[in-house]
């Protein structure tokens, strides 16, 4: 009765010691028939179930056709390498990296999507970097190393900036950033444009090279005013004559940027042009000239229209030289309004004699004496069987109302 327990024990002692002692290693859990059958130890295709994407390392592409040994070079599957470079050799000698899928699949080594690669990078490929040849950039003793000669234009392109000559960029100090001036998506230099923000080259600006400007190939001695580079302009002008003038030579005060100088506009808000100062010409009101003491009041101007004038006669009744005590600045100087008639003399402009009249002469039948003015060549017979003057009139009527 004691054998058979002794034999039992003697049993699972024996199998519990295999079982440490299995070739895949003491931390293997899977179950040995998912592999394995009652015919052997060697692999059972028709039992096999172990799902190797349930693993590190799923089994895609040519890693689906490899003889697991290949990679299993122990039974103990947990000494398996996973990554890429653990298993292929890195031609690529650590110039692309360790991590192989950035570039290639387990599909196969080629390389179908390198411009797609390189927008993932620290430089797109845009313009003519994106038909270039690799080697053209990455130069190395074999052509599966792959070294960065850097990120920045120069870095390859100190050549082309030391050789250019029209303008010359060493001379003139130009920024080797050469997407500055450069469109980094060209497929030629030709075209640059630089930002000219801090001196915007519009209009007049707009079409001319930049050596009209940049006189001493120097590009950063040019200044951003317009006289250092307008100054024979200015002195040549004569309509106006500048220099005889006094202008100052901030051109700015006159002019905007449209080619030829024109239309000039002056702040004349010390004698605004409105009306019939509007569209004369500067020469007409600064003769000879002279723009520093043109006079400002209207008789300076206008003193040939005050003695000719005969409707009324402005010279003879010794009317006020003040013309804006009547006129405005239309032209032809209609409509005239004396504006104190009504406060100082009879109201004209408003009540029974608003609107009555269309010419000064229509009262003042004297046109060598306006003291006089004249009531009954309108309201004759106004009161029967009286006879009045133009005096007596004014004086129970001194507003022309009838009561």
């Amino acid at each position: 009765m004691r054998i058979l327990p002794l034999f039992i024990l003697s049993i699972s002692l024996l199998f519990f010691n295999r079982e440490s002692d299995s070739p895949h290693g003491p931390d293997f859990k899977v179950s040995c028939g998912t592999c394995h059958s009652s015919k052997g130890w060697q692999l059972d295709t028709s039992v096999y179930s172990f799902d190797h994407n349930l693993t590190k390392l799923a089994l895609t592409g040519q890693h689906s056709a490899v003889n697991c040994r290949q990679c299993h070079l122990t039974l103990v599957f947990s000494e398996a390498k996973k990554e890429c470079n653990e298993c292929h050799i890195d031609v690529h000698q650590a110039t692309t990296g360790s991590d192989c899928s950035r570039c290639h699949s387990t599909d196969s080594w080629l390389v179908n999507n390198i411009t797609g690669i390189h927008q993932a990078s620290r430089f797109p490929l845009l313009g003519a970097h994106r038909t270039a040849d690799c080697i053209d950039c990455h130069k190395s003793e074999t052509l599966v190393r792959f070294d960065v000669p850097g990120v920045n234009c120069i870095d390859c392109h100190k050549q082309n900036y030391t050789s250019t000559t029209d303008p010359n960029h060493t001379e003139a100090g130009f920024s080797d950033d050469c997407s500055s001036c450069h469109a980094i998506n060209a497929f030629q230099w030709t075209g640059a444009g630089y930002n000219h923000s801090f001196f915007p080259l519009v209009q007049g600006h707009g079409g001319v090279d930049c050596e009209e400007c940049h006189t001493t190939r120097d590009y950063s001695d040019a200044k951003p005013d317009c006289y250092s580079c307008h100054q024979d302009t200015y002195l040549a002008t004569t309509n106006p004559n500048h220099t005889q003038s006094d202008f100052p030579t901030t051109c700015g005060n006159c002019h905007n940027l449209n080619p030829g100088w024109k239309p000039a506009s002056f702040n004349h808000s010390s004698f605004p042009l409105t009306l019939g100062h509007s569209t004369p010409a500067c020469t007409d009101c600064h003769i000879n000239g002279n723009y520093n003491s043109t006079p400002t009041d209207c008789f300076a101007c206008h003193q040939t229209d005050y003695n000719t004038t005969t409707n009324p006669n402005h010279k003879s009744l010794n009317f006020s030289t003040l013309c804006t005590s009547c006129h405005t600045t239309n032209p032809d100087w209609k409509p005239a309004k004396y504006a104190e008639h009504d406060s100082q003399f009879f109201p004209i402009y408003s009540g029974e004699h608003k609107g009555t009249w269309d010419m000064c002469s229509e009262c003042h039948t004297n046109p060598s004496n306006y003291t006089q003015f004249d009531c009954i060549a309108c309201h004759a017979g106004a009161h029967r069987d009286e006879n009045y003057t133009n005096a007596q009139c004014y004086s129970c009527h001194p507003t022309g109302n009838s009561d």
